[in-house]
């Protein structure tokens, strides 16, 4: 096995200090306050990047213009709720239709508190209310 496998497999049975310890070897500047999980992946980088180098600059700049586009992209948001408005969402066969009321969500003749409630009592199943209704989406 080769020396920079050992270092990688080690890391894995590492204690918290140990990893810190480690860190303060390798890298330069403090320990970061990241979970251990995260920390075991920033040690496993640095070896790496020590071994067989860091990646080129026009790879890194990319990345780093795609973190910044990322960053000031806008973030969508959901659609204003108005009390009147109708909600309808077809569920195993069921049509579940839920109106918007001033005090929460009105559906089965019942007042709820959130449209998750209503995911949950329909389903059976944890859901996000407003992506059961189809106004989020997974991200």
């Amino acid at each position: 096995m080769k020396r920079i496998d050992r270092e990688l497999a080690a890391l894995a049975t590492m204690a918290p200090a140990q990893l810190r310890e480690r860190w303060a070897v390798l890298a330069e500047g403090p320990v970061p306050s990241v979970p251990v999980r995260l920390l075991r992946r920033l040690l496993a980088q640095h070896l790496q990047e020590r071994r067989l180098g860091q990646l080129p600059a026009v790879v890194a700049r990319e990345l780093e213009r795609s973190l910044d586009a990322a960053a000031t992209a806008p973030v969508p948001q959901r659609p204003a709720l108005t009390p009147g408005t109708r909600l309808i969402r077809e569920w195993n066969g069921r049509t579940i239709a839920v109106e918007v009321r001033e005090d929460g969500f009105l559906w089965e003749d019942k007042t709820w508190r959130s449209l998750s409630e209503i995911a949950r009592a329909v389903t059976g199943a944890h859901w996000s209310g407003p992506r059961f209704f189809g106004l989020a989406r997974r991200g």
